[in-house]
């Protein structure tokens, strides 16, 4: 609820008729006072003993009556002669604050408001209304309801300071600007829950057990909203430009954050500008962007008058000077905004140039749809304006989010990579960022027909090299623009080619680019070289890893342990290369990383496998042994016949442990002359060896994929078998 005051005790005592006032009291007017087209027929009286000036003036009207009546004696109308004439001309406030003030001298009621002491002051100070004429005169009362109550309330304060501009000359000299913008000031510097109602009625602290506003101990059912720094926005924001800009200036003085500063300025903007207020995407400084108190309780909802161009020019080039300079202060979202719109209006220059360098400061954060401005110049045919964006990137070279960068190729070693072979978060710089930036607009902008080549090699070359650690973004850029330029000859094309670096390729990038018909045929047999230099690179990086974890494997017991320590190892160190370096190559060298693990894991398998087949072999030899050694004499026939199945089934037995194992067994895989044979025993005459013997060794030794013994024909003396 805004203050009052009221003064007097009389009822109205005012009718108003047309364009002229009467006052009721009875008695005939004495005085007429002329306030621009409005006649005020008063008595000279009530007025003479509160005013100064109309105490003089109606003086020097009674003399001037006086002479007259004295030089013409013979023409007197007596309605004419006894009235008074006086012209107010130029009274601070017009007609509204001259009725006020002749209330005020006839003691009748009236109200003093926040909207009105300021015009109704200047107006006291004007009809000189002072304390010399008589006690609590209107100087007096409108001083203390000023000071003591209108500006010790934000709201009363803003609606004081925008009566203000009625009277902005006599408010000047009387300082009530000034008070206003002090006052304002200082509450937006200062937590606003130590307002409290009803000093600040958009923040509420003071609350009931039950959670609603307490007023005087009283509960009012009000709930309490939460304080935030962007409360006072809007309020503000229905100020004049000039008055605007004191009020920041006075804000900056006194210490005020930068980035609520900003938030302040950028909602003044979006409320007048109506190019700004389209781009919804753009948050509100560092203070908060969302909706102010003001705007929810309703205070000023009167609707914004569309201003001129002119006048558009003269806001957007008052608001860019009045942003913080500090970086990363104004969402750069905002700057492209203002960048977009200043030309269109056709601002200054300086401002442009300004704006461009703001921006620069902070291009990093900028996205796609900012950099692509339309082109508003007849002179230039391309679509989109690529000179602006070749100035931003200037800026941004020369400004700390270059320098501070990584400026030189051997530091981009010490990068963290992530396990794609891609650096992670914390390792992207904002040179790195940028520079996908501009492969994105660089790919955007290359179907312009009308884009020269020295233009968008230009812009592709104004990055340093160490800036894109992966050249594949560059490459699409230019190979869509050579789809769209298909009438460069064979020169231009390997010119323009020359702005990438074919080592920096991917081995996807390689692998198009080999096919591609578009690239000039050294290009593409650069490609081909590298493309095979990462392929032996990333080969000899696989047996390099292979050596490292045979070296460093520990002897483990058992095979599954085994398998499972080399790919463990194997994945550290691939991990580890990936690491130190491995971001040279991008996705395909972590491709390439990931076979190698998988291929490592693999051997490692087969390894343990061989290990178990060749503690077969042991086993089966020692089986062989044993048959051999406790052959007995007397069951000659018999024991060839058993040592044979034996051997037979052992055989089998082996074959079937290697197909558990996942090994493929052929006929041919062993030979004889592998297998190591154990000592055998002397075989018996071979008149002593019955041919179902040597047919069932035989068929034995050939299911068990050996070829069949043969038999010693030796004569040497032995027992009789029969």
């Amino acid at each position: 609820m805004a203050a009052s005051m009221k003064l007097g005790s009389k009822s109205e005592g005012f009718l108003r008729r047309g364009q002229a006032w009467f006052c009721t009291t009875g008695l005939p007017s004495d005085v007429v006072v002329q306030v621009d087209e409005m006649t005020f027929h008063l008595h000279k009286f009530p007025l003479m003993s509160k005013s100064g000036l109309l105490e003089k003036l109606i003086t020097e009207s009674l003399e001037s009556r006086d002479q007259l009546r004295n030089q013409d004696d013979e023409d007197e109308d007596d309605e004419e002669q006894r009235g008074c004439v006086v012209q107010l001309a130029g009274i601070p406030g017009g007609t509204e604050s001259f009725e006020l003030a002749a209330k005020f001298c006839y003691g009748v009621k009236l109200e003093l408001t926040a909207s009105n002491i300021v015009p109704l002051r200047c107006a006291a100070e004007y009809l000189e209304m002072t304390e010399q004429l008589g006690e609590g005169n209107l100087i007096v009362k409108a001083e203390g309801f000023l000071n003591q109550v209108v500006l010790r309330s934000w709201k009363d304060s803003v609606r004081a300071l925008q009566s203000c501009e009625k009277v902005l000359e006599q408010a000047e000299k009387l300082q009530i600007v000034k008070r206003c913008v002090d006052s304002i000031s200082s509450k937006a510097c200062t937590d606003p829950s130590l307002f409290g109602w009803p000093l600040m009625d958009h923040h509420l602290t003071m609350q009931s057990p039950g959670g609603s506003v307490l007023w005087n101990g009283i509960s009012t059912g009000a709930r309490p909203r939460n304080s935030r720094s962007d409360w006072w926005y809007e309020d503000v924001a229905s100020l004049s430009l000039s008055m605007f800009e004191r009020l920041v200036a006075a804000m900056e003085v006194r210490g005020l954050k930068p980035d609520i500063v900003a938030g302040a300025v950028m909602s003044y903007g979006k409320r007048y500008l109506p190019g700004l207020n389209r781009r919804r995407g753009e948050g509100g400084g560092g203070g908060g962007g969302g909706g102010s108190s003001s705007a929810r309780s309703g205070l000023y909802s009167a609707p914004v008058t569309t201003l001129s161009e002119v006048d558009q020019r003269i806001l957007l080039e008052t608001i860019q000077r009045l942003l913080p300079a500090q970086k990363g202060v104004v969402p750069v979202r905002f700057l492209f905004g203002l960048l977009k719109l200043s030309m269109l209006l056709g601002a200054s220059s300086d401002c442009k140039a300004s704006l461009e360098a703001r921006i620069g400061m902070q291009l990093e954060q900028a996205g796609l749809d900012d950099l692509l401005m339309p082109n508003y110049s007849y002179t230039v045919e391309t679509l989109y304006d690529i000179d602006v964006v070749q100035r931003i990137v200037e800026h941004f070279l020369s400004s700390d989010g270059g320098g501070s960068s990584v400026n030189t190729l051997g530091n981009l070693v010490s990068l963290s990579y992530d396990h794609d072979g891609s650096p992670n978060n914390g390792a992207v710089t904002p040179m790195m960022q940028v520079a996908k930036l501009m492969d994105a607009y660089l790919a955007e902008v290359a179907p312009d027909v009308n884009l020269k080549m020295g233009k968008f090699q230009a812009l592709a070359e104004s990055l340093p090299e160490y800036a894109r650690l992966v050249d594949d973004g560059l490459y699409r850029a230019i190979d869509i623009y050579l789809k769209a330029h298909h009438w460069l000859t064979e020169l231009e094309r390997e010119k323009l080619c020359r702005t990438m670096d074919c080592q920096k390729l991917s081995l996807e990038a390689c692998t198009h680019a080999a096919q591609n018909e578009r690239l000039p045929l050294r290009v593409v047999v650069q490609v081909l070289f590298f493309e095979q230099l990462q392929l032996r690179t990333a080969i000899a990086g696989c047996f390099l890893v292979s050596e490292n974890v045979e070296a460093s494997r520990p002897a483990y017991q058992n095979p599954r342990d085994a398998a499972s320590g080399a790919a463990a190892a194997a994945a550290a160190a691939a991990s580890n290369r990936a690491a130190a370096g491995g971001g040279g190559g991008g996705e395909g060298w972590a491709n390439v990383l990931r076979e190698n693990q998988v291929m490592k894991v693999d051997m490692d398998r087969m390894r343990s496998r061989v290990i178990e087949l060749e503690k077969e072999c042991t086993q089966m030899r020692q089986e062989i042994e044993k048959i051999g050694n406790g052959k007995s004499g007397g069951g000659g026939g018999g024991g060839v016949k058993s040592s044979h199945a034996v051997l037979a089934a052992s055989m089998m037995s082996s074959f079937s442990l290697a197909k558990k194992l996942g090994c493929r067994s052929r006929p041919h895989a062993l030979k004889p002359q592998d297998v190591m044979k154990p000592p055998q025993p002397a075989p018996p005459p071979e008149d002593d060896l019955d041919e179902g013997s040597l047919k069932a060794a035989a068929a034995a030794a050939r299911a068990a994929g050996v070829a069949a013994p043969q038999v010693r024909r030796r004569h040497r003396r032995t027992h009789s078998l029969v």
